[in-house]
């Protein structure tokens, strides 16, 4: 397949995750570009965000609004509607929304991944019980190269 047109309205089914409080939109799914990319649209709720993980892949984070604590790798810093986070390949992340409203980000993952799949998982595998401590995230996620490595963060 090679990369084609596409035009995204925002109007993709949300895949909710209650345990990252996020609702997230595959804005642009791998086949569109050739596997070079996927685009995620993410809202997360106030308190909330991913455990501690590593990807395989790079990712770009854009900020569309309100602001968040990061951690990648051994640094932590925040970051606000309009900054760009690069989490390269392998590194260690996390990030957590430290405003009192829902936040919006983008993400970019490059190479581009089946984040439907993936994230359509992670619901059912953390909703299963346990959460990010469940036994089986940890399986689900060496499937995809992902490795779940600690707890969210907190401020």
């Amino acid at each position: 397949m090679t990369s084609s047109l596409w035009h995204s309205g925002g109007t993709e089914a949300p895949i909710i995750v209650p345990e990252m409080g996020m609702e997230l939109r595959i804005r642009l799914p791998p086949p569109l570009s050739d596997g070079a990319i996927t685009v995620v649209d993410s809202i997360c709720a106030p308190g909330f965000g991913p455990p501690l993980h590593r990807f395989r892949e790079a990712k770009v984070l854009r900020i569309l609004s309100g602001r968040f604590l990061f951690a990648v790798d051994d640094t932590r810093f925040y970051a606000k509607a309009g900054d760009v986070v690069h989490v390269p390949r392998r590194a260690t992340s996390a990030y957590l929304n430290v405003g009192s409203d829902p936040a919006m980000l983008s993400t970019m993952y490059v190479p581009g991944m089946d984040a439907s799949a993936f994230f359509g998982g992670i619901r059912m595998v953390a909703g299963a019980g346990g959460g990010w401590k469940s036994p089986d995230l940890s399986a689900y996620g060496a499937r995809w190269g992902v490795e779940f490595l600690g707890p969210a963060l907190v401020e």
